[in-house]
């Protein structure tokens, strides 16, 4: 996936170009409201996240232009949330609004549910369903599903479940999962699969399968 991100705001824009970067898209950013056009005709995004005032210049003015380019998927973020604001974008071409401030995994959730809609997979299972108790990964979605209702997943927090679940029963070390999700053949000193294995467990607590950490050893994912 191809995303431009578009924002005045330097420090908000590298981090969401950071953030959207480490979850596997491929991003590209825009701090200046003329160069924007330019960029989409050369890079040609997927989804573009659009801030809706770059000063004192409105990015509505611009969406009809920015339609002609294969029809890219956009989100406007603005500060402004009044109903005839939201109603205004949606009108001139936005395909979603987010209020500023924001979190950032509904903006990765919104960006993610906005490519499927521009790309839509035949076929709903297609055999490429795997399951363990009451949850379903289902492969060519990118979705997963506990007790049949759609839980939303960051790309590293999918493939993060997805190979835990091919591997359940089994004790995965740190190493391990760094080289599979992160492609690190090293460790970087932090303690990025701890903070994935929380957000994993928080977002599995309605299910009856569990991640269980064994110290010094790693991680086991198996049913309660």
């Amino acid at each position: 996936m191809k995303v431009i991100v578009a924002d005045d705001e330097n420090q908000l824009l590298m981090f969401l170009v950071r953030g959207l970067t480490a979850e596997g898209i491929e991003c590209k950013p825009v701090n200046i409201l003329s160069e924007l056009i330019s960029e989409i005709e050369t890079f040609q995004p997927d989804v573009i996240v659009l801030d809706r005032m770059f000063g004192f210049d409105d990015s509505l003015s611009i969406l009809p232009k920015i339609k002609r380019f294969g029809n890219p998927m956009v989100i406007l973020l603005t500060a402004l949330d009044e109903t005839d604001d939201k109603i205004e974008g949606l009108l001139k071409g936005a395909d979603d609004y987010l209020c500023k401030p924001f979190d950032f995994d509904e903006l990765l959730a919104r960006i993610n549910a906005l490519f499927r809609r521009k790309n839509p997979t035949p076929g709903l299972y297609n055999n490429q369903t795997i399951s363990i108790g009451d949850v379903n990964i289902l492969l060519n979605e990118r979705l997963v599903e506990i007790n049949e209702e759609e839980i939303s997943m960051s790309k590293i927090e999918f493939d993060l479940l997805h190979y835990l679940v091919k591997n359940q029963n089994k004790v995965l070390n740190r190493e391990r999962i760094l080289s599979r999700i992160w492609q690190m053949n090293s460790d970087p000193q932090t303690n990025i699969v701890d903070v994935y294995i929380s957000k994993l467990r928080k977002k599995l607590e309605q299910s009856d399968v569990f991640i269980q950490t064994l110290r010094g050893n790693g991680y086991r994912l198996s049913l309660k």
